[in-house]
């Protein structure tokens, strides 16, 4: 195991004091364990394998800010479970979903994650959104011993045994839309976040990158998850003479920057925005009108041509309605449980240990295209899209990379790199 990799999977003595502190209503089960897996309390798992069903978590945003956002991932995981029973489940036995609300709030992520493996007793949870969230699961999957599969493009810097990454990791996303800036002739970047994990890092990686390519970061600026007052903020973007926008903005707080940045006579000829938190269910919450022709960094959009693309937006659409576009986390999230279904059939297990040992390798002809776990790190291989916003509100690639990008958590690859993780 690399260096890296140890440091990222270090836990302090505090932290696990902390996830060990989220108590759930009635404790952990083990009477009943079907399989080996240590739990927390020192006893077997309380996942229950013997009869003909076996319990999954969902876990997402239904309120709050994310809201907008999360739904998505909660309907693609409805409708990959439907899938996966009705072609026969996992192992033979049906998939039992037990879902719960993150509200939007990383301390509620952790107790619900709590419950869902304590006391519901599920054999993995799939969910979260903002690294926020995540890294407030992260000590609780640990502790526990049990798998979060986490469906989000994300900051990097990061892996761990019991998170299974099936979004993007830094050099799937951030460094292609820097590349993609480059290539275009950027030479002066503005960048614009919420104030949390994700964009403070990304940010921090995106200057890095910046003073290594010849590229100037002519301000930096956050605003809270939720915000929507961006007067100051786009004011001090059009005064900065930034030739393009690097957004790492989530959640609903996209509505009121896009809408800003319109009302002052920024166009998207002069200053373009390279958004990685925006998707085609995005676009019609933010109106159409306010973000055509601006640019997206993702690794799958409806758009993309492939049989199994045309599959899943034809049993989206007929699941939600005509009205409904597919989206990048949706489609990771959807992978997701595919990606499992393939672990544990490899293991012939749900146990935790099992799974992990044959992770390495599995894939699945997602719509994206074909994804590769890696098991040292489990991320998976993904190819890299630059899309632009159609007036159709869908997204269109105008760039991708040769092919899917092996996972680079650390950056490791890349000396101007060195020091940031």
């Amino acid at each position: 195991m690399r260096t890296t990799r140890k440091r990222a999977l270090a836990l302090s003595a505090a932290a696990l004091a902390a996830a060990l502190s989220l108590s759930a209503c009635g404790g952990a089960r083990t009477a009943d364990a079907a399989d080996g897996t240590a739990s927390a309390s020192g006893g077997a798992s309380c996942v229950d394998t013997s009869g003909d069903t076996v319990k999954i978590g969902f876990l997402n945003s239904l309120s709050g800010t994310m809201a907008i956002s999360e739904q998505t991932v909660r309907d693609s995981l409805d409708l990959a479970a439907e899938e996966i029973n009705a072609a026969g489940g996992v192992l033979g036995k049906q998939l039992e979903i037990v879902a719960e609300d993150g509200a939007s709030e990383p301390t509620v992520f952790a107790e619900k994650a709590d419950k869902l493996i304590s006391s519901d007793c599920v054999a993995a949870v799939f969910g979260g959104w903002t690294s926020s969230s995540r890294k407030a699961m992260l000590p609780v999957f640990e502790s526990k011993n049990s798998l979060l599969f986490y469906p989000v493009q994300y900051e990097g810097l990061e892996a761990s045994k019991n998170i299974f990454y099936t979004g993007a990791t830094t050099n799937q996303q951030i460094i292609p839309g820097m590349d993609y800036l480059k290539e275009q002739g950027k030479k002066k970047v503005f960048l614009v976040g919420s104030d949390y994990v994700f964009p403070r890092t990304a940010n921090k990686i995106i200057n890095a990158y910046a003073e290594a390519n010849g590229i100037e970061i002519v301000g930096e600026e956050y605003a809270p998850l939720g915000h929507t007052d961006f007067a100051t903020i786009v004011n001090k973007l059009k005064s900065s003479g930034a030739d393009a926008v690097f957004n790492t903005l989530n959640g609903d707080s996209n509505v009121a920057f896009f809408k800003e940045y319109k009302n002052v006579g920024l166009t998207v000829d002069a200053t373009p925005v390279v958004s990685v938190s925006i998707a085609e269910e995005e676009v019609g919450g933010i109106g159409v009108d306010n973000i055509v022709g601006q640019l997206t960094a993702w690794n799958y959009y409806q758009t993309v041509e492939s049989p199994e693309n045309t599959t899943f937006v034809a049993a989206f659409k007929d699941k939600y309605g005509d009205d409904r576009p597919t989206s990048d986390p949706m489609e990771a999230a959807y992978t997701s449980l595919y990606l499992w279904k393939g672990m544990v059939e490899k293991a012939e297990s749900f146990a935790v240990a099992d799974i992990q040992e044959a992770a390495d390798g599995v894939s699945f002809d997602a719509p994206e295209g074909t994804v590769t776990v890696n098991g040292d790190n489990h991320h998976i291989a993904k190819t890299a899209y630059i899309g632009e916003i159609g007036p159709d509100g869908l997204i269109y690639s105008v760039w991708e990379s040769d092919g899917p990008i092996e996972p680079d958590p650390f950056l490791e690859g890349y000396d101007w790199a060195e020091g940031l993780s």
